[in-house]
Protein backbone atom coordinates (compact mmCIF):
# COMPACT_ATOMS: atom_id res chain seq x y z
CA UNK A 1 0.00 0.00 0.00
CA UNK A 2 1.39 3.72 -0.92
CA UNK A 3 0.95 5.83 1.87
CA UNK A 4 -0.51 9.43 1.51
CA UNK A 5 2.86 11.03 1.44
CA UNK A 6 4.42 8.56 -1.68
CA UNK A 7 1.30 8.57 -2.88
CA UNK A 8 1.90 12.78 -3.12
CA UNK A 9 5.12 12.27 -4.58
CA UNK A 10 3.66 9.60 -7.23
CA UNK A 11 2.78 11.92 -10.00
CA UNK A 12 6.16 14.12 -9.83
CA UNK A 13 8.00 11.02 -10.27
CA UNK A 14 5.55 9.90 -13.34
CA UNK A 15 6.61 12.94 -14.69
CA UNK A 16 10.33 13.44 -14.44
CA UNK A 17 11.05 11.64 -17.60
CA UNK A 18 8.71 13.81 -19.12
CA UNK A 19 10.21 16.58 -18.13
CA UNK A 20 13.59 15.45 -18.66
CA UNK A 21 12.51 14.33 -22.38
CA UNK A 22 11.74 18.35 -22.93
CA UNK A 23 14.93 18.96 -21.72
CA UNK A 24 16.75 21.37 -24.54
CA UNK A 25 20.00 19.44 -26.02
CA UNK A 26 22.96 21.63 -25.14
CA UNK A 27 25.80 22.20 -28.00
CA UNK A 28 28.59 24.74 -28.36
CA UNK A 29 29.26 26.41 -31.53
CA UNK A 30 31.62 29.00 -32.58
CA UNK A 31 32.76 32.10 -35.15
CA UNK A 32 33.78 35.73 -35.84
CA UNK A 33 32.82 38.92 -34.74
CA UNK A 34 30.73 39.79 -38.15
CA UNK A 35 27.62 40.18 -39.66
CA UNK A 36 28.04 37.82 -42.38
CA UNK A 37 27.82 35.28 -39.44
CA UNK A 38 24.23 36.97 -39.14
CA UNK A 39 22.13 33.35 -38.95
CA UNK A 40 24.16 32.17 -35.82
CA UNK A 41 23.59 35.26 -34.18
CA UNK A 42 19.58 35.43 -34.84
CA UNK A 43 18.79 32.14 -34.68
CA UNK A 44 20.56 32.96 -30.84
CA UNK A 45 18.94 36.06 -30.24
CA UNK A 46 15.46 35.09 -32.59
CA UNK A 47 14.80 31.97 -30.37
CA UNK A 48 15.04 29.52 -33.20
CA UNK A 49 17.46 27.52 -31.83
CA UNK A 50 15.40 27.13 -27.97
CA UNK A 51 12.09 26.74 -30.61
CA UNK A 52 13.90 23.79 -32.43
CA UNK A 53 15.13 21.88 -28.39
CA UNK A 54 18.49 23.15 -28.30
CA UNK A 55 20.40 25.11 -25.93
CA UNK A 56 22.72 26.83 -27.84
CA UNK A 57 25.95 28.55 -26.61
CA UNK A 58 27.74 30.78 -29.35
CA UNK A 59 31.27 31.46 -28.56
CA UNK A 60 32.98 34.25 -30.96
CA UNK A 61 36.69 34.17 -31.85
CA UNK A 62 38.77 36.91 -33.87
CA UNK A 63 37.23 35.53 -36.87
CA UNK A 64 34.94 32.90 -38.07
CA UNK A 65 38.17 30.94 -40.10
CA UNK A 66 40.10 30.87 -36.65
CA UNK A 67 37.26 28.62 -34.85
CA UNK A 68 36.71 26.10 -37.73
CA UNK A 69 39.84 24.72 -36.05
CA UNK A 70 37.85 23.79 -33.12
CA UNK A 71 36.17 21.77 -34.56
CA UNK A 72 39.50 19.05 -34.88
CA UNK A 73 38.77 16.64 -32.03
CA UNK A 74 35.23 17.70 -31.08
CA UNK A 75 36.24 20.98 -29.44
CA UNK A 76 33.14 22.14 -30.27
CA UNK A 77 30.05 21.33 -32.32
CA UNK A 78 29.84 24.14 -35.53
CA UNK A 79 31.71 27.07 -36.84
CA UNK A 80 31.04 28.95 -39.25
CA UNK A 81 34.11 30.25 -41.39
CA UNK A 82 35.56 30.29 -44.76
CA UNK A 83 36.76 27.69 -47.42
CA UNK A 84 40.12 27.69 -46.73
CA UNK A 85 39.34 27.48 -43.04
CA UNK A 86 37.85 24.50 -43.67
CA UNK A 87 40.29 22.71 -45.86
CA UNK A 88 42.90 23.25 -43.70
CA UNK A 89 40.75 22.11 -40.84
CA UNK A 90 39.62 18.58 -42.84
CA UNK A 91 43.35 17.67 -43.71
CA UNK A 92 44.15 17.75 -40.00
CA UNK A 93 40.35 15.99 -38.75
CA UNK A 94 38.85 14.07 -41.71
CA UNK A 95 36.15 14.85 -39.85
CA UNK A 96 35.33 18.52 -40.18
CA UNK A 97 33.14 18.99 -42.91
CA UNK A 98 30.99 21.71 -44.46
CA UNK A 99 27.27 20.98 -44.11
CA UNK A 100 25.58 24.30 -45.47
CA UNK A 101 27.22 27.22 -47.26
CA UNK A 102 25.97 29.98 -45.39
CA UNK A 103 27.12 33.39 -47.01
CA UNK A 104 28.10 34.65 -50.12
CA UNK A 105 30.31 37.39 -49.70
CA UNK A 106 28.57 39.62 -52.29
CA UNK A 107 30.35 42.77 -51.64
CA UNK A 108 32.11 42.35 -48.33
CA UNK A 109 35.77 42.19 -49.03
CA UNK A 110 38.50 44.73 -50.06
CA UNK A 111 42.30 45.29 -50.43
CA UNK A 112 41.96 48.48 -48.63
CA UNK A 113 45.56 51.16 -48.37
CA UNK A 114 46.22 54.43 -46.91
CA UNK A 115 48.48 56.96 -48.87
CA UNK A 116 48.20 54.82 -52.10
CA UNK A 117 45.93 55.48 -55.09
CA UNK A 118 45.87 52.31 -56.44
CA UNK A 119 46.83 48.86 -56.95
CA UNK A 120 49.90 50.24 -58.77
CA UNK A 121 50.91 52.50 -56.44
CA UNK A 122 51.10 48.92 -53.76
CA UNK A 123 53.98 47.65 -55.41
CA UNK A 124 56.37 47.26 -52.26
CA UNK A 125 54.41 47.92 -49.52
CA UNK A 126 53.16 45.91 -46.52
CA UNK A 127 49.93 44.32 -46.89
CA UNK A 128 47.82 42.65 -43.71
CA UNK A 129 46.25 38.94 -44.32
CA UNK A 130 44.96 36.88 -41.77
CA UNK A 131 46.17 33.30 -42.96
CA UNK A 132 44.28 30.95 -43.34
CA UNK A 133 41.12 32.43 -43.88
CA UNK A 134 38.71 34.55 -46.39
CA UNK A 135 41.66 37.35 -46.40
CA UNK A 136 43.96 35.03 -47.50
CA UNK A 137 41.90 33.40 -49.81
CA UNK A 138 40.77 36.91 -51.28
CA UNK A 139 44.18 38.34 -51.49
CA UNK A 140 45.78 35.08 -53.53
CA UNK A 141 42.56 36.03 -56.11
CA UNK A 142 43.11 39.67 -56.51
CA UNK A 143 47.16 37.90 -57.26
CA UNK A 144 45.70 35.96 -59.90
CA UNK A 145 42.88 37.76 -61.09
CA UNK A 146 45.37 41.20 -61.74
CA UNK A 147 48.13 38.91 -62.96
CA UNK A 148 50.05 40.63 -60.37
CA UNK A 149 53.57 39.05 -59.13
CA UNK A 150 53.69 38.18 -55.47
CA UNK A 151 57.05 38.87 -54.96
CA UNK A 152 56.53 43.17 -55.19
CA UNK A 153 54.46 42.76 -51.82
CA UNK A 154 55.50 41.98 -48.56
CA UNK A 155 52.83 40.10 -46.60
CA UNK A 156 52.23 40.68 -42.73
CA UNK A 157 50.15 37.78 -40.86
CA UNK A 158 47.69 40.34 -39.07
CA UNK A 159 44.67 39.33 -37.30
CA UNK A 160 41.48 41.12 -38.85
CA UNK A 161 40.35 42.98 -35.68
CA UNK A 162 44.37 44.23 -35.73
CA UNK A 163 44.52 45.67 -38.56
CA UNK A 164 43.01 49.01 -38.30
CA UNK A 165 44.72 49.94 -35.88
CA UNK A 166 48.18 48.17 -37.47
CA UNK A 167 47.06 50.59 -40.78
CA UNK A 168 47.25 53.40 -38.55
CA UNK A 169 50.51 52.80 -36.48
CA UNK A 170 52.19 52.51 -39.62
CA UNK A 171 52.85 48.58 -39.27
CA UNK A 172 51.43 47.99 -42.47
CA UNK A 173 50.41 50.15 -45.75
CA UNK A 174 47.27 48.10 -46.86
CA UNK A 175 45.05 45.08 -46.02
CA UNK A 176 43.04 42.42 -47.62
CA UNK A 177 40.19 41.75 -44.91
CA UNK A 178 36.05 41.38 -44.72
CA UNK A 179 33.94 44.03 -43.56
CA UNK A 180 33.54 46.13 -41.08
CA UNK A 181 37.21 46.48 -41.19
CA UNK A 182 37.09 48.80 -44.34
CA UNK A 183 34.40 51.06 -43.32
CA UNK A 184 35.58 51.33 -40.24
CA UNK A 185 39.40 51.80 -41.35
CA UNK A 186 37.74 54.94 -43.91
CA UNK A 187 36.17 56.26 -41.10
CA UNK A 188 39.04 56.18 -38.55
CA UNK A 189 41.97 57.05 -41.01
CA UNK A 190 42.26 60.01 -43.31
CA UNK A 191 43.54 59.07 -46.94
CA UNK A 192 42.59 55.49 -46.78
CA UNK A 193 40.67 54.27 -49.84
CA UNK A 194 39.02 50.76 -51.08
CA UNK A 195 41.75 49.95 -54.13
CA UNK A 196 39.57 46.88 -55.53
CA UNK A 197 36.55 44.45 -53.79
CA UNK A 198 35.70 41.26 -54.12
CA UNK A 199 33.33 42.01 -56.40
CA UNK A 200 34.80 42.27 -59.44
CA UNK A 201 37.54 38.92 -58.23
CA UNK A 202 35.37 36.76 -56.55
CA UNK A 203 32.57 36.00 -54.35
CA UNK A 204 34.08 34.45 -51.08
CA UNK A 205 31.95 31.68 -49.24
CA UNK A 206 31.78 30.78 -45.29
CA UNK A 207 30.41 27.96 -44.86
CA UNK A 208 29.04 25.77 -42.08
CA UNK A 209 31.12 23.36 -40.67
CA UNK A 210 30.53 20.52 -38.30
CA UNK A 211 32.68 17.54 -36.89
CA UNK A 212 30.87 14.41 -38.62
CA UNK A 213 31.49 11.92 -36.02
CA UNK A 214 29.65 13.77 -33.66
CA UNK A 215 27.37 14.98 -35.89
CA UNK A 216 26.32 11.17 -36.95
CA UNK A 217 26.21 10.34 -33.65
CA UNK A 218 23.19 12.76 -32.79
CA UNK A 219 21.59 13.10 -35.73
CA UNK A 220 18.53 14.41 -34.72
CA UNK A 221 19.77 17.23 -33.16
CA UNK A 222 22.14 17.46 -36.29
CA UNK A 223 18.40 17.82 -37.90
CA UNK A 224 17.22 20.80 -35.45
CA UNK A 225 19.95 22.25 -35.70
CA UNK A 226 20.27 22.97 -39.60
CA UNK A 227 16.27 23.63 -39.29
CA UNK A 228 16.90 26.50 -37.12
CA UNK A 229 19.65 27.82 -39.27
CA UNK A 230 17.50 27.75 -42.58
CA UNK A 231 14.29 29.55 -40.28
CA UNK A 232 17.00 32.07 -38.91
CA UNK A 233 18.31 32.60 -43.07
CA UNK A 234 14.49 32.96 -43.55
CA UNK A 235 13.53 35.48 -40.97
CA UNK A 236 16.88 37.76 -42.21
CA UNK A 237 15.26 38.00 -45.80
CA UNK A 238 11.69 38.93 -44.55
CA UNK A 239 12.35 40.84 -41.23
CA UNK A 240 15.94 42.68 -42.55
CA UNK A 241 15.40 45.30 -39.67
CA UNK A 242 14.56 43.10 -36.92
CA UNK A 243 17.17 40.37 -37.52
CA UNK A 244 20.23 43.50 -37.93
CA UNK A 245 18.50 44.47 -34.93
CA UNK A 246 18.89 41.19 -33.23
CA UNK A 247 22.70 40.80 -34.71
CA UNK A 248 23.41 44.74 -33.17
CA UNK A 249 22.75 42.91 -30.07
CA UNK A 250 24.54 40.20 -30.01
CA UNK A 251 27.64 42.42 -31.20
CA UNK A 252 27.30 45.17 -29.48
CA UNK A 253 27.48 46.87 -32.81
CA UNK A 254 26.37 49.95 -34.53
CA UNK A 255 22.47 49.02 -35.25
CA UNK A 256 22.71 51.14 -38.70
CA UNK A 257 26.01 50.17 -39.37
CA UNK A 258 24.90 46.37 -38.93
CA UNK A 259 21.66 47.38 -41.30
CA UNK A 260 24.03 48.49 -44.08
CA UNK A 261 26.60 45.88 -43.78
CA UNK A 262 23.95 43.11 -44.31
CA UNK A 263 22.85 44.21 -47.34
CA UNK A 264 26.63 43.81 -49.22
CA UNK A 265 26.20 39.86 -48.54
CA UNK A 266 23.25 36.95 -49.51
CA UNK A 267 22.73 34.45 -46.88
CA UNK A 268 21.90 31.18 -48.24
CA UNK A 269 22.09 27.96 -46.53
CA UNK A 270 22.29 25.55 -49.18
CA UNK A 271 24.86 23.65 -50.89
CA UNK A 272 24.94 24.35 -55.11
CA UNK A 273 27.88 24.30 -57.41
CA UNK A 274 28.81 27.31 -56.58
CA UNK A 275 29.74 25.94 -53.09
CA UNK A 276 31.44 23.13 -54.77
CA UNK A 277 33.71 25.52 -56.97
CA UNK A 278 34.99 27.76 -53.84
CA UNK A 279 36.15 24.44 -51.87
CA UNK A 280 38.31 23.49 -55.31
CA UNK A 281 39.57 27.31 -55.28
CA UNK A 282 40.63 26.99 -51.38
CA UNK A 283 42.50 23.61 -52.38
CA UNK A 284 43.95 24.76 -55.35
CA UNK A 285 45.06 27.58 -53.42
CA UNK A 286 46.68 25.37 -50.58
CA UNK A 287 48.57 22.95 -52.89
CA UNK A 288 49.89 26.25 -54.36
CA UNK A 289 51.33 27.62 -51.46
CA UNK A 290 52.54 24.05 -50.48
CA UNK A 291 50.08 23.87 -47.41
CA UNK A 292 48.11 20.93 -48.70
CA UNK A 293 49.53 17.98 -46.95
CA UNK A 294 47.33 15.37 -49.02
CA UNK A 295 45.08 15.20 -51.98
CA UNK A 296 41.78 16.06 -50.80
CA UNK A 297 38.71 16.36 -53.03
CA UNK A 298 35.58 18.87 -52.34
CA UNK A 299 33.07 16.03 -52.20
CA UNK A 300 35.64 14.61 -49.04
CA UNK A 301 35.46 18.12 -47.47
CA UNK A 302 31.27 18.30 -48.25
CA UNK A 303 28.81 16.31 -46.60
CA UNK A 304 25.60 17.44 -48.10
CA UNK A 305 23.51 14.04 -45.91
CA UNK A 306 22.57 16.09 -43.06
CA UNK A 307 20.94 19.35 -44.99
CA UNK A 308 19.64 17.23 -47.71
CA UNK A 309 17.60 14.89 -44.94
CA UNK A 310 16.28 18.74 -43.47
CA UNK A 311 15.61 20.31 -46.90
CA UNK A 312 16.24 18.63 -50.13
CA UNK A 313 15.60 21.44 -52.27
CA UNK A 314 18.44 23.40 -50.94
CA UNK A 315 21.60 20.69 -52.04
CA UNK A 316 21.59 20.83 -55.45
CA UNK A 317 25.34 19.05 -56.13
Amino acid sequence: MIDRRHALMLPALLAAPAVLAQAPTKMTIATGVDPSFAPYYVAKEGGFFERNGLDVTVNTGPSGSAMVAFLVGNQINSAYGAEQAGVSAHLVDANVVAVAEGTALLRWISVLARNVPDMDGLKGKRVGVARGTGSETFWLSVVAKLNLNPADYTIVNVEAPEMVAALERGNIDAFAVWEPWPTRAMRAIPNTRILVSNESIQIVRNFIYMNKGWAQGNAETTARFLRALIQAQEFIASNPEQAAQQVSRFLRLDRALVAELMTKVAYKMDLTADSVANIQLAIDQLRGMNRLARPVTPAEVIWADPLRAVAPGRVTI
